[in-house]
């Protein structure tokens, strides 16, 4: 598996929950953090920053909450940082002024065409089988009543009532999304992630999801970024066979089977699924185990749509997945999981990636070493690095389900967490992964049953990982280059 010189290891944060603003943000990256990450995911900081879903439902996305900080403070970041930032390009927040002023004036609204309605797909009406064959991986259809100005309409709202859909094939959606796109360059970013990506195109006949007009929107959004210096991860989950198959068509794909398969091997001691997805994986992948949302077991299992083409693990093994991760989190996930809490995603399973692995550091170590030794762009996220607990009291305070790997550092948290053991090693381990020219090599994949074996070569520079999974341990070896960590 050939990689490309890209970016090293990024992190994943949003802005006001380490240290509370992006001037904040920046002086962790300087300070505390200084040397260990080349970019910087953050999460989105529009206006609102902490809307009905934590920024992915901006009223207005060509600003800075001025709670945050500017755009300057941003270009700021990004003299230091390679800086992502989302497009959010399916929908729109409900509270935005043009929907606002669509719902008073109706058809009689400048921006009504920036919206989508059913009818706009379907002006001939839809039968059941159509609707029913439209792609939503949670109960319901994706269609909300609004009365604008005297009319009642069913508008298309794909994750929430409050999440309004853009029309991206009308001119006003055109125009909004390159507005979008260049105040995002302006602003210093240098990588966008196009959030929910596969369901920003409609179409009458089809699944409205991932169909060949999808891939044709991102085709040109892509390439209307790159002509402004910007590159793209589109953020799907899917099928394993559909992820290797939009990896050939985009930048980069996120490797959202990675976590859930880490997990199941650690669970299990048995490393098949595990070793078989790092031998066909697209490399042009951005690594996670964990994000602002949750573990994804979609990914994993069996195609949702056409003929249910089997996964990565069978449903027997994708139910001890979800059951292991209770389990090790002593129930606290089946509390902000599925039903139990307002999850706008009941395929997700929430937890602390820490939690799931029953807050034992040699197993979190052996899981980051892996991902760290995957080809791609490895990011971390915040509360992965610090190698958080469950925070049931934000958990309970808000009644969300993916608060519970949202909590808010302290400048003073922050330096303590970084004095724990599992911490320390996890920062060097990042250290070694950004500064070894082995990294720029090849990667090889070997081993059997509990055992896993990933080598890479540069020329003379070398870097192996052994791993034995029922164990969970790991050793680290390297040549030519900077010496390899220990895993404790």
């Amino acid at each position: 598996m050939a990689r490309p010189a890209r970016d090293g290891v990024q992190l994943i944060t949003y802005a006001d929950r380490l240290g509370g603003t992006m001037p904040s943000l920046k002086e962790v990256l300087d300070g505390p953090l200084a040397g260990v990450f080349e970019g910087v995911h953050i999460l989105p900081f529009f206006t609102p920053f902490d809307g009905a879903d934590a920024g992915f439902d901006p009223a207005d996305h060509t600003k800075v909450d001025p709670r945050l900080g500017s755009w300057e403070d941003v270009r700021r970041i990004a003299e230091d940082y390679t800086v992502m930032a989302d497009m959010i390009v399916n929908h729109v927040s409900a509270d935005s002024p043009e929907f606002r002023d669509v719902v008073a004036r109706g058809a009689e609204s400048d921006h009504m065409g920036l919206f989508l309605t059913m009818s706009d797909v379907y002006p001939d009406g839809a039968d059941e089988a159509e609707l029913i064959g439209i792609y939503r991986p949670r109960p319901g259809l994706p269609f909300t009543p609004i009365t604008l100005g005297s009319t009642r309409r069913l508008i298309w709202t794909t994750f929430t009532p409050q999440q309004i859909d853009i029309n991206v094939d009308a001119p006003e959606g055109k125009a909004y999304l390159d507005k979008v796109l260049r105040t995002l360059a302006d602003g210093g970013v240098t990588m966008i992630r196009l959030d929910a990506a596969g369901y920003a195109v409609k179409r009458a006949g089809t699944s409205s999801f991932m169909t060949p007009y999808t891939y044709a929107f991102i085709d040109e959004l892509t390439a209307k970024a790159r002509a402004l210096g910007m590159s793209v991860l589109v953020e799907i989950h899917a099928h394993y066979e559909r992820q290797i198959a939009i990896a050939e068509k985009v930048d980069l794909v996120y490797d959202f089977a990675l976590p859930p398969l880490l997990l199941h091997a650690l669970y299990t001691g048995d490393g098949d699924a595990l070793r078989h997805w790092l031998k066909v994986r697209p490399t042009n992948s951005v690594t996670v185990l964990d994000t602002h949302d949750g573990i994804g077991v979609i990914d994993v299992g069996a195609d949702q749509m056409g003929d249910h083409t089997p996964g990565l693990l069978r449903p027997d093994q994708v139910h001890d997945l979800v059951e292991g991760i209770h389990e090790h989190s002593h129930d606290e996930s089946r509390k902000a999981s599925g039903w139990a809490a307002s999850n706008v995603d009941v395929y997700q399973v929430n937890c602390t990636y820490y939690d799931a692995l029953g807050e034992d550091d040699s197993a979190y170590l052996v899981a980051r070493a892996v991902q760290l030794f995957t080809p791609g762009i490895p990011q971390v996220y915040y509360v992965g690095l610090f190698a958080g607990e469950d925070d049931m009291e934000l958990l309970a305070r808000s009644g969300v389900g993916r608060d519970i790997n949202r909590h808010y550092y302290t400048r003073d948290e922050i330096e303590r967490r970084l004095t724990r053991p599992v911490v320390a090693a996890l920062l060097e381990l990042i250290t070694f992964r950004n500064g070894h020219p082995a990294f720029d090599g090849e990667c090889t994949v070997s081993g059997s049953g509990s055992e896993l074996v990933m080598a890479w070569t540069n020329g003379d520079a070398t870097a192996t990982l052994w791993v034995d999974l029922a164990a969970r341990s790991a050793k680290i070896a390297a040549t030519g280059g900077p010496e390899a960590p220990t895993l404790t």
